[in-house]
């Protein structure tokens, strides 16, 4: 796949009513970026680590679950962070 192809299959998703699957776009944004700043205050001053990204990526499918529970990629991408995030903090990549 080429980038104009690339960029026409994106323009294609981001025009498409997502909002039945995934609710208004802002909205989730939104509802994300309250998400992440609650990681960011429980984190404190340590520095983003691999372990943060499962979390807040985790952090972004509980906002998609909580808009379309019955969409089961949104579980399946939540179990999918969990057991990276789990993995990553067992090897001793939580710092």
């Amino acid at each position: 796949m080429i980038r104009t192809e690339i960029l026409s299959t994106a323009g294609e998703y981001v025009t498409r009513d997502r909002a039945a699957t995934h609710g208004k776009a802002e909205d989730g944004f939104a509802a994300i970026a309250q998400v992440w700043s609650a990681l960011d205050a429980a984190r404190g001053d340590r520095p983003r680590s691999a372990l943060d990204v499962a979390l807040y990526m985790a952090g972004l499918k509980l906002v998609r679950a909580a808009t379309n529970p019955a969409h089961p990629d949104n579980w399946v991408d939540l179990a999918g962070y969990a057991a990276c995030g789990g993995e990553i903090a067992a090897e001793g990549g939580a710092a």
